[in-house]
């Protein structure tokens, strides 16, 4: 077996395709730009959380000890993303007569039962702003003197004072600079708050004192204070949606220059990470993405109307992080019968695993269920009948995370007959430790989720099943495919040769 293939990423603020090379040998530093929990995520938050948990499972199995982290925002983030409006958090918790506080942890308990639904991994540390908010000002009192000037309003970011500001996005134009919140004082129309005082006669549910007064800190500071504190600058890959790209983060990058006291951008460590990966769009037609739509496209929606989780896992896998990828409901039917198939496979797979008993070599049980394969571990003498599709399959992922290349090269491994289970199973826990979809632990079973707008019962589907399976056996197939119009008009799709029998969707 030839040499793993070295890992090589896309680079946002090079615009390039490099090599990874770690900071710390044999070490990889993420951070990832977490939600702000003034409500549910949609369906489009949360593709950027599955792109940065496969890039942290392929840093893993690529051999690199891998520290993640993930921040939480409950301060600071304002109503526009363009740095202007009223806090998010402040103004959820007025319309719900609620305290900020039970808002906060609401919706982080809320977007972290989506992450576990599509089995992303924890983090090694989730950062809450909130936490944070005494090293934000230490932090803002180094750069204040040669890179900040205060308002009326708050204390504010020179970008003049900083070379290449605005390099990531690319738009270092004023129709850019105009999407930021004009104040009177401003020096330049980028520039922006990092402490806004608390506007007199008002009083925040969150504020704090600091040398530029009472308020709280802004949603860029954060970000800077959270991944220098936890990994240290310059850390390895710092990601996030394409959304951040434009202003989050450039603004970001400006604080690290000023606090590191670094140079310009031509040496990307000076941003604070050598590399930043953002991951594209998903597009929805309907407009049904926004969250002031009502009934927006969040994961329990999904569920909802009986897909489990893991097929909208699938669906983003299907699809390269860096291109659009665009939702509907046939494209996340045709994820989920994807996953049921290899879900039979691996079961019967299992199956035949148990009936060679001790015969079969390799690995037990319990390490082929384990997560934390590398591709070391599949080097060994017993996988030389999948070299070449395991290579590949590096290859793929190797390539900037290129997770459907690596699809098909496991639908290969799967499909391939005459060879040790036990060593099969071994090669499919690998890439599955890769690619997060749960192949070796999730029971087939559990891919049938009744939807909440089902209101036929089982015994009911069961006894039109057996009529009709009696049906076709007749040859009468009139009735047969009666009986299956009859299912389908209430929400049941009947799958001939399904082993289970019957599958629930319910129609969008």
């Amino acid at each position: 077996m030839t040499d793993a293939a070295p890992l090589k990423l896309f680079n946002s603020l090079t615009r390039q395709l490099e090599p990874f090379q770690p900071v710390h040998p044999g070490e990889a530093r993420v951070y990832t730009c977490g939600p702000t929990v003034y409500n549910y995520p949609h369906i489009g938050n949360m593709r950027a959380y599955v792109f940065a948990d496969i890039l942290g499972r392929t840093l893993s199995f690529k051999g690199y000890r891998l520290t993640h982290v993930i921040n939480i925002t409950d301060v600071g983030h304002l109503t526009d993303d363009a740095d202007a409006g009223e806090d998010k958090m402040e103004k959820m918790a007025a319309q719900n007569a609620q305290s900020i506080w039970d808002i906060a942890r609401h919706y982080t308990e809320a977007y972290w039962a989506d992450i576990k639904a599509l089995n992303i991994r924890q983090p090694a540390h989730w950062s809450i702003a909130t936490d944070y908010v005494p090293q934000m000002i230490e932090f803002a009192k180094s750069i204040a003197d040669k890179h900040c000037y205060e308002l009326e309003s708050g204390l504010y970011f020179d970008t003049g004072s900083v070379q290449d500001y605005g390099r990531l996005a690319r738009a270092q134009t004023e129709e850019g600079e105009g999407r930021i919140e004009a104040v009177d004082g401003k020096r330049h129309a980028a520039d922006f708050a990092i402490w806004r005082k608390t506007p007199p006669g008002e009083k925040r549910q969150m504020e704090w004192d600091s040398p530029w007064g009472r308020g709280a800190p802004g949603w860029h500071l954060e970000c800077s204070v959270m991944s220098g504190q936890l990994l240290g600058f310059p850390f390895d890959i710092h990601t996030g949606g394409i959304d951040h790209r434009e202003i989050h983060h450039p603004n970001e990058i400006a604080q690290n220059q000023a606090f590191c006291c670094a140079g310009g951008l031509s040496d990307p460590a000076n941003s604070g990470a050598r590399v930043w990966m953002h991951n594209n769009f998903l597009v929805e037609r309907s407009g049904k993405m926004s969250k002031s739509s009502g009934e927006f496209l969040r994961l329990q929606l999904l569920i909802d109307k009986g897909y489990h989780p893991l097929a909208y896992r699938m669906l983003c896998l299907q699809a390269h992080y860096r291109s659009e990828l665009e939702f509907s409901w046939d494209g996340l039917a045709a994820a989920l019968v994807r996953l049921k198939r290899l879900l039979m496979a691996v079961q019967q797979l299992k199956a035949r695993h148990a009936e060679l008993g001790s015969t079969s070599s390799a690995p037990t049980d319990a390490a082929v269920q384990g997560e934390d394969w590398t591709l070391k571990q599949v080097q060994g003498d017993e996988y030389v009948r999948f070299a070449g599709l395991i290579e590949r399959f590096d290859a793929a992922i190797a390539d900037d995370l290129n997770t459907s290349v690596a699809l098909t090269v496991l639908d290969e491994v799967v499909a391939l007959k005459k060879v040790d289970p036990a060593a099969k199973l071994g090669v499919i826990a690998a890439m599955d430790a890769v690619l997060g979809l749960n192949l070796l632990t999730l029971d087939r079973a559990a891919l049938r989720i009744r939807p909440k707008g089902a209101v036929i019962d089982e015994a009911a589907i069961e006894a039109t099943l057996t009529a009709r399976k009696d049906a076709r056996a007749a040859k009468d197939f009139a009735r047969s495919d009666a009986l299956r119009d009859e299912l389908a008009a209430q929400g049941v799709d009947a799958m001939d040769g399904d082993p289970l029998g019957w599958e629930w969707k319910l129609g969008s």
